[in-house]
């Protein structure tokens, strides 16, 4: 069993932990050895944050070296960007279609990238409207679930398991719609709205 390394790059408050949480306990409830690590930009909302999750039969670091990653799965285009580093030659990529500007954008010190969504396109992106999706399902916030839906696609993992750990790990009143959530991320992916 060889190791699976997967990149999670979002912003502080898009669920990029949580998320990470889910991906671990689902690969540890398969049988695997786990490690994951997070790197946290800012201490606070808006802040970069990198979630590391590596499994397979024996996994000694939490350390992910520039072009190793087997599947980025960005929270929105402009982490996706600067974490694209990561991703080995012929990985997946799914993103978010969402951009969140940073403070200096927003304070008006730089200008706001642009051609973002080509540039990730050139790179075999995989896009997903997950905040569309989220509240589809009934829960603006379950986003983060939504592309753990997305990824669920592309991992060898049983659907039952992902049921049954976000039944686990979230608040147990959203449970219903992060499960719809979950599964039209999934959905989308399986119609070819996402293709892994």
């Amino acid at each position: 069993m060889s190791i699976t390394t997967v990149v999670l790059a979002g912003v502080g408050g898009q669920g990029t932990i949580l998320a990470g949480d889910v991906l671990a306990k689902v690969a540890v409830a398969e049988g695997h050895d786990v490690k994951l690590s997070e790197v946290h930009g800012m201490a606070q909302r808006g802040g970069s944050v990198e979630t590391f999750v590596r499994f397979g039969a024996q996994v000694f670091s939490p350390v992910v070296d520039q072009g190793v990653a087997d599947h980025l799965i960005a929270f929105e285009m402009t982490e996706a960007t600067r974490t694209l580093r990561y991703l080995r030659p012929g990985g997946t990529l799914v993103v978010n279609r969402r951009v969140m500007a940073s403070l200096p954008v927003l304070i008006g010190d730089v200008p706001a990238p642009d051609g973002l969504e080509a540039a990730l396109s050139s790179e075999g992106a995989i896009f997903l409207d997950a905040e569309a999706l989220a509240c589809e399902a009934g829960s603006p916030r379950s986003a983060n679930i939504v592309l753990m839906g997305a990824a669920s696609y592309g991992l060898p993992f049983d659907t039952t398991t992902w049921e049954r750990v976000i039944g686990e790990r979230v608040p147990p009143k959203t449970v219903e719609a992060n499960l719809r959530a979950f599964h039209l991320g999934r959905d989308a992916c399986a119609e070819g709205a996402c293709v892994l």
